[in-house]
């Protein structure tokens, strides 16, 4: 099978798991991703938080197909593909063809258009994201600890923004954090933080029944999270956050979770695009007038038995590329591709400590509290890439379980440029750039070499 070459754009649950299993049957593989590490999304607003460690959640992509010989990685960034040629023009102006053509690039933030949304809040959808919220909140403290008038700036408000599953557990977590961190670690400020959680919908996690929606308005309320629904975002400015109904609210943290696209080399592909700018596929996995093009995970609109498209899950993009893989491979030996079948693990969410929501299986069987939290965990840690790093995770998850003290964990990050309070008299302050260039690469494999 080595003279067939199966090109995979995106280190992402989709593309490694596909890359796996082909790499298992000696298939040429040639995997691109802009980082060269695979990264656990659903975990980074932990990271943010300081409850785990970034090796947590990354891997290095050439520890985990070191011994798999057919796999060549590239760290790079795919610019425009060709669907016709099935090929995919770098970063670096190489282009690079296969026989096969696995679209796996992922998503990133949507703003919808909102002034100042993309250039002043913070997304969550990657390490670097997640070290630099983390950042920003030490940077906000350490600065108000040293000057509290910025109080009335806003210092101690925190804005999320959405209300789905990454909006409800940031909020959770940052409120956690926040109220353990403070009284051990800044022990002058005597002024509460407040976050503040803004989605135009009438009520949070809307694919959650309604008994959930009010489990998750109820715990984030009673962990002190004000909330603000049916009002959008009118406009993000450098020190505040304009809302629809005309509230102001003074900040100078705005994390952005309303909402996600496809990269922007899906979006730009010549292929049929669908409801979210998502890639409308067949149901078994290939574009419609390209049966050698694959498209999965967060770029595609998979068709689901119901005439609906499967949610952006983790678990619908780590099945979605082991499917493709066995498409390919039955391919190759002269047989039919299948139609994708999708095992329903539900869908859940984590509030915070000791708080979750979860509707799991088909059927959606509803629990919640630990039951849902203990679920959580074990949902995720099974996606988790490398018996080290799910080691590690229940390890950080365990001491974060049972010890509130976090305070030691949050670290700063030297690149993090200052924010400019906007004082005369401190002296030119750059402003604060929420989209740095990308961190050092995690070179370090912390991966178990039995795994």
């Amino acid at each position: 099978m080595a003279d067939t070459t199966v090109l995979i754009v995106g280190g992402g649950f989709a593309g490694v798991t596909c890359a796996q299993h082909l790499a298992k049957n000696d298939v040429d593989v040639i995997l691109l991703d802009r980082n060269n590490y695979h990264q656990f999304q659903p975990m980074l607003y932990q990271l943010a938080t300081a409850q785990i460690a970034a090796y947590d959640i990354a891997r290095p992509l050439r520890g985990i197909f070191r011994h798999h010989k057919t796999v060549d990685v590239h760290r790079t960034a795919a610019v425009s593909i060709d669907p016709e040629a099935r090929s995919v023009t770098t970063a670096s102006g190489s282009v690079l063809s296969a026989d096969y053509l696995v679209v796996a690039a992922g998503a990133q933030a949507n703003f919808f258009g909102t002034p100042g949304a993309a250039e002043q809040s913070l997304p969550l959808y990657s390490v670097n994201d997640a070290e630099m919220l983390r950042a920003r909140l030490l940077n906000v403290l350490d600065a108000t600890q040293e000057r509290p008038e910025l109080i009335e700036q806003g210092s101690l408000n925190f804005v999320i923004v959405g209300g789905g599953p990454t909006g409800v557990e940031t909020a959770g977590a940052l409120a956690e954090v926040l109220r353990d961190v403070i009284p051990e670690r800044y022990r002058s400020l005597t002024e509460p933080a407040k976050v503040h959680l803004v989605d135009h919908g009438e009520v949070l996690l809307a694919p959650f029944s309604d008994k959930a929606h009010a489990y998750a308005a109820n715990r984030l309320e009673r962990d002190g999270v004000q909330l603000h629904l049916g009002v959008g975002v009118k406009e993000v400015l450098q020190d505040r956050v304009l809302l629809s109904d005309g509230t102001t609210i003074m900040t100078r943290t705005v994390v952005w979770g309303g909402g996600e696209k496809p990269a922007d080399v899906v979006a730009a592909a010549d292929l049929p695009a669908g409801h979210g700018g998502r890639i409308d596929v067949q149901p078994d996995l290939t574009v419609a007038g390209h049966p050698r093009v694959y498209v999965l995970g967060d770029a595609a609109n998979i068709p689901h038995a119901d005439g609906k498209a499967l949610p952006q899950l983790g678990s619908v993009a780590q099945q979605s590329g082991a499917w493709a893989a066995r498409n390919i491979l039955d391919e190759m030996a002269g047989k039919e591709r299948a139609d994708f079948r999708y095992k329903d693990k539900g869908i859940m969410a984590m509030i915070g400590r000791n708080a979750a929501i979860a509707e799991m299986g088909p059927h959606r069987h509803e629990v919640e509290g630990p039951v849902a939290f203990a679920a959580w965990l074990g949902v995720h840690a099974a996606l988790l890439s490398g018996t080290r790093n799910k080691i590690d995770a229940f390890i950080a998850w365990g001491w974060d379980y049972f010890s509130s003290d976090r305070a030691i964990a949050i670290v700063d990050r030297t690149d993090d440029a200052r924010i400019d309070w906007g004082d005369d008299d401190q002296g030119e302050r750059p402003e604060f750039d929420p989209h740095p260039a990308a961190s050092p690469p995690l070179g370090e494999d912390r991966s178990d070499p039995a795994s």
